[in-house]
C-alpha cells in the first residue's frame, strides 16, 4: 500500500513538471531590437578639385540706390545737409557700395550723391570693385560732424556735404552731391606750400606711386573721366588729386 502511494505521488509530480514545462515553452520571448547607429558620410573632394577661398566678408557685393528716408534725413540734418534754397533731400540719393580696402578685404560703404548721377556713380564704383581698386573707407561725412578736414585726415572717401569751397563764399560741387573725394590722404589738395590733409606732404611726389594714389590714365581716373567727370589733378593753379566733379549742366 505504501509503495502504491509513492508511485502515485511520483506520477503526480511528473505530471505537474510536464505542465510547467509546456507553459514555459508557450511563453513568447521578445528579443530587444538593436538599432544601427546613424553615421554621417563625409565626401572629400577629389585632389584635383580646387576649394574656393574667400577674402574678407563672404556676402554678395552690394550696389544700391535709395531715396533719402526720414531716418537718414534726421541723421544728416544740420550736418552735411543744411536747410537751403538750392537743394532738397528729394534731389539726393543714398548709395550702398561694396569696395576693396587697403587690407585686401571687402566692405560695404555709404555715400550720398545727386540723383542725376546716382546710377552713374554706382557704375563707376562697380568698375573699381571689379578691378579691386583699393579704397581705404567710404562713409558719410556726418560721421565726422560734416567736418571735411576730419574726414580727410581719416582718409575717408565721400561726396555730398553742403559747404563752401575753403577760403571762399562759393558753394562747392559737394553741396550738390556732384563731387567725390577719393583716398584724400594719398591724394592731397596742394596749393603752393599748402597741403591738405595735414600729414600727407609725402604724397606731393606724384611720381612715387603708392597704394591708393590716383594718377592720370589709371583705372580710377578713366572710370570717372570717361563719363564726363573732371579731375582736380588736372587743374592748373592748384592740384586736388582726390577730387572728381561733374558740372550740373552736364547731368541734364
Amino acid at each position: 500500500m505504501k509503495i502504491a502511494n509513492v508511485i502515485l505521488l511520483l506520477m503526480i509530480s511528473a505530471l505537474i513538471t510536464l505542465i510547467i514545462y509546456y507553459q514555459i515553452e508557450s511563453v513568447e520571448i521578445i528579443e530587444p531590437t538593436i538599432e544601427k547607429a546613424q553615421t554621417k558620410v563625409i565626401v572629400l573632394p577629389d585632389e584635383g578639385v580646387k576649394i574656393p577661398t574667400f577674402v574678407g566678408k563672404t556676402y554678395e557685393p552690394i550696389f544700391t540706390v535709395n531715396k533719402i528716408d526720414d531716418f537718414l534725413y534726421n541723421r544728416i540734418k544740420g550736418l552735411s545737409f543744411k536747410v537751403n534754397d538750392n537743394i532738397t533731400k528729394l534731389d539726393l540719393r543714398y548709395l550702398e557700395i561694396t569696395y576693396w580696402s587697403f587690407d585686401s578685404k571687402r566692405y560695404t560703404g555709404e555715400m550720398i550723391v545727386h540723383q542725376s548721377v546716382a546710377n552713374e556713380v554706382l557704375d563707376i564704383f562697380k568698375e573699381l570693385y571689379e578691378a579691386k581698386y583699393p579704397i581705404d573707407k567710404i562713409t558719410l561725412v556726418d560721421d565726422y560732424d560734416a567736418d571735411d578736414n576730419l574726414s580727410m585726415l581719416d582718409n575717408n572717401t565721400s561726396a555730398f556735404n553742403y559747404r563752401v569751397i575753403a577760403g571762399t563764399t562759393k558753394l562747392s560741387n559737394h553741396s550738390y552731391g556732384l563731387a567725390i573725394d577719393i583716398n584724400p590722404f594719398q591724394n592731397p589738395y596742394i596749393n603752393n606750400d599748402i597741403v591738405f590733409p595735414v600729414g600727407s606732404e609725402a604724397y606731393k611726389d606724384r611720381d612715387n606711386i603708392r597704394l591708393g594714389m590716383i594718377v592720370s590714365d589709371d583705372i580710377c581716373y578713366n572710370a570717372f573721366t570717361s563719363r564726363g567727370w573732371t579731375w582736380g589733378g588736372d587743374w592748373n593753379n592748384s592740384k586736388d588729386y582726390q577730387h572728381f566733379e561733374k558740372d550740373m549742366k552736364d547731368t541734364n
